[in-house]
């Protein structure tokens, strides 16, 4: 059981310590229709495909010449164009201005998970809480 806690109290440490993922090169986008998630999308809504960041992650894109930003949520896999690293929903390229380019350089940040521990105590904590409930 101690040993236990202690794998534990380690995954959640490294987790809190480690950065969150950032990547830097050329968006797209897409009308919509049904996502590698079994979603359906429509054009309006604010998702987009990455070839691996997990369903439902929520990530922030920056268009990088012009500073607009749009948080999107991943339900596809994707972009198959070469050199591209997102593919945004229309809805999200119209917040980003990039409709008329079609393409534009983006930074895309994964956004903190609420439950996240966010230092290296904070995650001690929630491993011993998940290990040893109140009673």
């Amino acid at each position: 059981m101690i040993a236990s806690k202690i794998a534990l109290a380690i995954v959640w440490t490294a987790i809190a310590i480690c950065p969150v993922r950032a990547e830097s090169g050329l968006a797209s986008f897409y009308s919509g229709g049904r996502t590698a998630s079994g979603e359906v999308t429509g054009p309006a809504g604010l998702t987009a495909a990455h070839r691996t960041l997990p369903f439902g992650t929520k990530v922030v894109v920056t268009n990088l010449r012009s500073g607009k930003t749009v948080v999107v949520r991943i339900t596809d896999r994707g972009p198959y164009g070469r050199g591209r690293i997102i593919d945004v929903s229309r809805g999200a390229a119209r917040e980003l201005g990039m409709i008329d380019s079609g393409t534009t350089m983006v930074s895309i940040v994964r956004q903190q998970n609420a439950d996240t521990p966010t230092s290296i105590g904070e995650a001690l904590l929630k491993a011993v809480q998940l290990l040893d409930p109140p009673r």
